[in-house]
This record gives structure tokens, C-alpha cells and sequence, in this order.
């Protein structure tokens, strides 16, 4: 098959049986990671950058802006680069640095802030920089994951749809909460009468939920705001999984299926094991899997790093799930 940009090679239709995940259900993992950009966050990219193109208001070397933690500012580097956009990606300490340097090497200009917000992260911070440099230079162009809806389409369109094709209507699709593109997308598409119930998986320390602000490490999932594209009342459930079990759920999908997935991929599987003695045997169980773990070797997969930041990562996890109806 040949394509025309880098940006049209985008796999959507592949999963990975779990086999023995649990032994009640069956758990499917939806690979988002084997595409050039590596993440499911192509598809968002291309989404934001077409939006605009669609309302005439980029033109070739047209100045655009985004705050990322790390896979979105990867796949719009790249999205940008074939297009001929100048790209300014607003990032923070929590980025991992291989993400950082993939930006870089695709032209962006970086931006770095480490000033935490009031709710303990860097959210917040980065959109306040995001607005100054609106200020200073009107011909800036805003990209906003955070409030723009075409995210939400897209994943309507796409991700979801190739879940419905390939595997029917699942009892269950469990998917993480960043920006909520991506969840709000399956939520829309699998609403009733699709028996498909949507669990919403999200990172303690996020406030998405309705929980307090706290500390989190693990770019990807998480929010120091509420997403405007977040509607609590589209989903079936909530679930916030610590950390800590993140860690051990990417080091035991290597151990068990030689499959190294990224922090979201293992706090959303952590959602499923929280949640899994109230789900009803033999269900169909879809996990969207946003991307693989070689870009965390040095976080997630560091025991020196997860020590010091998640000292109880070594731990058995907790049973109680933190979860919300």
C-alpha cells in the first residue's frame, strides 16, 4: 500500500487478545502505537490542523501553537512538517525526554515551563504562556486540543468505528482521560442503543473526576483542570488508579506477553483489574492502548526513577478502587 504523507499511515484496525489477563473476561487491547507519530495522537493532530485548514486560516508557513505533555506535540511535529506549519509546542518537566527531542529533530520550536499551577501542576502554566504569546503576536494560531471539538469527531470516525468493525459493540470499552478527545469520541459513538458501557480511566491526582489536585509523574492521562470536552454524564463509570499501579501494570504486561506499553496503556489495564470483580463473566472488554513504552525505558521502566518518585510502586496494589459511579 503506498500513501501520499506521512500522516495518512495510521493503523486502526489491530488488537491483542489478553489471553489469561483474567480469567473471568475477555480483554482486548486496541494498538494506537503503529503508526509514524506512534501514538493515537495522530489522529488527533490531524484532526486540529485540517480544523483549521477547513476554516482558511493557514496558508504555508503559518505560525501554530500547542501545549503538549509529550505524544500530541510528536504527532504534530510531524503533521507540521509535511504541511509546512511553524510549529511552537508548550511543554513542561513531566515530558519525557526522548518525546522532547522527537519534537525537536521534526523543526519545532520548544517551549519548556516549571512553574507549577495552584493545583499543583503544569497545565495551567503552560495555557497562561499559550495566551501571552497570543497577545504579543496576532498572527499566532492557537491549535486547543483542550476545547476544540473536531478532537472529539475524529475519534468518533475512526477510533471507534474500527473498534465497532472489528470487534462488534464490547461490553465493555475502557479508555484514559487526558484531554478527553478520545473518550468523548467512543462515548458519542457507542451511546444507546449500543450495549457498549464506556468506563472512564484516569490517573489519582487528577481533578477530571471531581477528586483533588495532587502530584503525578506520568505524562498522558490527567488533568491539573477540568477538560472542557469532558462530560462525566456520556460515561458508564470513573475509575482513578494511582500511579504506583501503573508502574507494576506496564512491568507485568512485559513480564507476561513481552509487550512493553506506555503509563496510559497501564493505568487503564489497572482500571480494568480495579473494576473487574463487578463486571459480568465472559464479558467483551476493549482497552484503547494510545502507545507502546520505549519512550518511557527511562521513566516508567527506571526502578531508580519510580523509587523516588513512587516509592510504593514495589508494593502489592490496592483492591478498593478509588472508583466513582
Amino acid at each position: 500500500m503506498i500513501f501520499g504523507s506521512v500522516h495518512d499511515i495510521v493503523t486502526d484496525d489491530l488488537f491483542l487478545n489478553l489471553h489469561g489477563f483474567h480469567g473471568r473476561l475477555r480483554v482486548l487491547l486496541k494498538l494506537e502505537g503503529l503508526n509514524p507519530a506512534g501514538s493515537v495522537k495522530l489522529k488527533t493532530a490531524v484532526a486540529l490542523v485540517e480544523d483549521l485548514e477547513s476554516r482558511g486560516l493557514l496558508r504555508e508557513g503559518s505560525r501554530v501553537i500547542e501545549s503538549t505533555s509529550g505524544n500530541l506535540g510528536v504527532a504534530l511535529a510531524m503533521v507540521c512538517a509535511a504541511k509546512r506549519y511553524r510549529l511552537t509546542v508548550v511543554s513542561d518537566p513531566n515530558a519525557n525526554a526522548q518525546s522532547l527531542r522527537l519534537m525537536q529533530v521534526l523543526g519545532a520550536e520548544l517551549v519548556i515551563v516549571r512553574e507549577r499551577d495552584a493545583n499543583g501542576g503544569f497545565l495551567q502554566t503552560r495555557i497562561r504562556l499559550i495566551e501571552q504569546r497570543l497577545a504579543e503576536d496576532p498572527e499566532l494560531i492557537w491549535l486547543d486540543q483542550y476545547a476544540n471539538p473536531a478532537s472529539v469527531a475524529t475519534h468518533a470516525a475512526r477510533t471507534a468505528h474500527s473498534i465497532r468493525t472489528s470487534v462488534g459493540d464490547p461490553d465493555y470499552l475502557f479508555v484514559g482521560t487526558g484531554t478527553a478527545g478520545t473518550l468523548m469520541g467512543c462515548a458519542s459513538y457507542f451511546r444507546p442503543p449500543s450495549r457498549t458501557r464506556v468506563v472512564a480511566v484516569d490517573s489519582v491526582g487528577s481533578v477530571t473526576f471531581g477528586g483533588p489536585a495532587g502530584p503525578r509523574h506520568i505524562p498522558g492521562l490527567g488533568s491539573s483542570r477540568e477538560p472542557r470536552l469532558f462530560d462525566a454524564h456520556q460515561v458508564h463509570r470513573t475509575v482513578a488508579v494511582p500511579e504506583e499501579d501503573a508502574v507494576r501494570m506496564c512491568r507485568r504486561l512485559a513480564a507476561d506477553y513481552g509487550l512493553l506499553v506506555g503509563g496510559s496503556t497501564g493505568t487503564v489495564l489497572a482500571g480494568v483489574e480495579r473494576l473487574a470483580g463487578e463486571l459480568e463473566d465472559h464479558s467483551t472488554i476493549v482497552v484503547v492502548s494510545p502507545d507502546f513504552g520505549d519512550r518511557y525505558l527511562d521513566t516508567v521502566y527506571d526502578d531508580d526513577w519510580a523509587d523516588l518518585r513512587l516509592p510504593d510502586w514495589r508494593g502489592e496494589p490496592a483492591r478498593q478502587a478509588p472508583a466513582h459511579t
